[in-house]
């Protein structure tokens, strides 16, 4: 590819080596949350949210279980401007939950920002500039001194707006495109803002270190975050946030290892909303916590609803293989995942763990609201007889006996793969009932008696060939006389070679099903299965559908 010499690191290091995070493996509990699809999200959507739209995606967000949520930028418009003005006079901002806004250090801009809130319970005022090198040399034309005073000036302008505006406010600093910031000039300029807000352990102060444009490895990131951790002063009442984009892909692991390094709070959004390639996505960050035994402190567990409601006011999809959340990401097609999965689930029920540990799913689908039938094992031409034979089992209460489960899984690639489709549950069950279950053709069953008189004596009446003709044949069983009654009709030799019956639990009504495979011309098998109220009815289905099934293979 051309033109890979215009590129190089933006990035700075440390001035010292900060891999004090790299010993931790895990995070082991949830950071604070702060959405901001209200803002960050709202204002990167083609057309943003209404104020009605807003109102709502509030209140989900609330539900969810956000306990701070950045709410917009008043100053910028009277849309952003009156939707907190709504949320403060309609008394819609839960007494646990904290609204955020944000304002550039501005004097005029700060002031609107204050109207804004007067008579807000709980705020976090966000106040930011730009520090990075390229931001310092070509947009404001500064140097790092009076970058410093304009961080200065805000912060003291937020403090005394704050003290004569009815409400409860605490502060936030950034320096924004601190991923192109020297560490040393970062810690510098907020150190500053610190300086002149004094934080304690009763008001602590948040410092957030914005991933603005996401410039290097992850490992990076985690240095410049642990070296901030250990520089800034006052550390012990300060908060430091992280606030990931997703340029080079990775803001999940941005934030997973801001975290190990010393985060304590992330800002990010629903499905990674947001400018360019977006946000941190806070439902992945959050369902990775819960599926290595974290509570995340926030509620997904109705994951289609969760989705719903984004693709609503964004307007935008939930990606088919976004994490979690996608309509494929527990899809098993492969015949290998299918059986591995079919087996996980069951050595689960047979040793009755607690404990989660199926192949292939890293949850329990239950846990988001998913369902195994329609999300897990999907059926196409590249499914296996292991994850067919646990749709029908698990779905239709239908165990498949183990030689059958081959031979249907067969049957049913092929109509998959004739079609082109995927085959819905319902769909397979449709294949099984026309293809195995008391079938009527060539031959018709109608009645069947039975005589104890030298083992077992059976009467049979059927239609074949058009005729009504009633069939004798005696045997050890009920079966196997019937069996030799057909067989004098039939005019071939045939013989049972396997038969299973259960109980049907999938329905309300008390059936039980009948598997029979019979063997004939040379070590062929056939396969019938029979549905009734009554088991010996069901058994005499069995046989007579294998029957009809290897005489229609012969006619064919």
């Amino acid at each position: 590819m051309k033109n890979w010499q215009k590129y190089s690191k933006g990035y700075f290091l440390p001035p010292y080596p900060c891999f004090d995070w790299a010993k931790k493996d895990s995070v082991d509990k949830a950071p604070i949350w702060c959405s901001v699809d209200l803002r960050d999200g709202n204002q990167a959507l083609v057309v943003p949210m209404s104020l009605d739209q807003k109102l709502d995606f509030f209140t989900f967000l609330c539900k969810i279980g956000f306990k701070e949520i950045e709410v917009g930028f008043p100053a910028a418009s009277e849309t952003e401007y009156e939707f907190l003005r709504e949320l403060i006079e309609r008394d819609m901002i839960p007494d646990d939950v904290t609204v955020q806004v944000l304002t550039q250090s501005r004097e005029h801009i700060i002031k609107k920002t204050f109207d804004a809130l007067a008579g807000c319970k709980n705020a976090i005022v966000h106040l930011y500039n730009s520090t990075s090198v390229a931001q310092r040399e070509q947009v404001f034309k500064k140097p790092k001194d009076k970058i410093t005073e304009i961080a200065v000036t805000g912060a003291k302008l937020a403090m005394e707006f704050a003290a004569k505006t009815p409400g409860n406010f605490r502060f936030e600093y950034s320096p924004e495109s601190f991923t192109g910031t020297e560490p040393e000039y970062a810690a510098e300029i907020c150190n500053a803002v610190l300086d002149v807000w004094n934080p304690t352990a009763e008001r602590k102060a948040i410092i957030n270190l914005p991933v603005t444009v996401e410039m290097s490895m992850p490992h990076v990131y985690a240095q410049q975050v642990e070296y901030m951790c250990k520089e800034l002063d006052n550390r012990e009442n300060l908060i430091i946030s992280l606030h990931p984009h997703n340029d080079r892909g990775c803001a999940v692991a941005d934030s997973e290892m801001g975290l190990l390094a010393g985060g304590d709070r992330i800002e990010g959004t629903l499905f990674g909303n947001g400018e360019r390639t977006g946000n941190v996505d806070i439902v992945t960050l959050a369902m990775n916590m819960f599926s290595q035994g974290v509570d995340p402190g926030l509620d997904f567990s109705d994951m289609p609803a969760v989705c719903e409601e984004y693709e609503k006011v964004t307007g935008m999809p939930v990606g088919d293989r976004q994490p979690y959340a996608g309509r494929l990401v527990f899809a098993a097609f492969s015949g290998s995942h299918q059986d591995a999965i079919a087996k996980g689930m069951n050595w689960r029920k047979d040793k009755h763990l607690e404990q989660w540990t199926v192949p292939y799913l890293p949850i329990d689908p239950h846990d988001v609201g998913r369902t195994y039938d329609a999300d897990v094992i999907r059926i196409n031409s590249q499914s296996g007889k292991g994850g067919i034979g646990y749709l029908m089992e698990n779905t239709f209460g239908i165990v498949l006996p183990q030689n059958m489960r081959e031979s249907f899984g067969y049957l049913v690639k092929s109509v998959s793969d004739h079609a082109h489709k995927e085959l819905k549950p319902d769909d397979v069950f449709k294949v099984f009932n026309d293809s195995y279950v008391n079938l009527t053709s060539p031959i018709k069953l109608f009645e069947h008696h039975y005589e104890q008189r030298d083992g077992i004596q059976a009467r049979v009446t059927v239609e074949y060939n058009g005729e009504i003709v009633e069939l004798k044949g005696s045997g050890n069983g009920r079966l196997d006389a019937v069996n030799h009654a057909l067989a004098s009709i039939v005019g071939k030799d045939f013989s049972i070679e396997e038969y299973q019956e259960h109980a049907l639990t999938s329905t309300s009504k008390s059936q039980a099903v009948a598997y029979v495979c019979i063997s004939h011309d040379g070590g062929k098998k056939t396969w019938g299965v029979g549905i009734h109220n009554d088991i010996i009815a069901a058994s005499v289905a069995a046989l007579v559908s294998a029957v009809n099934n290897m005489l229609t293979a012969q006619a064919g």
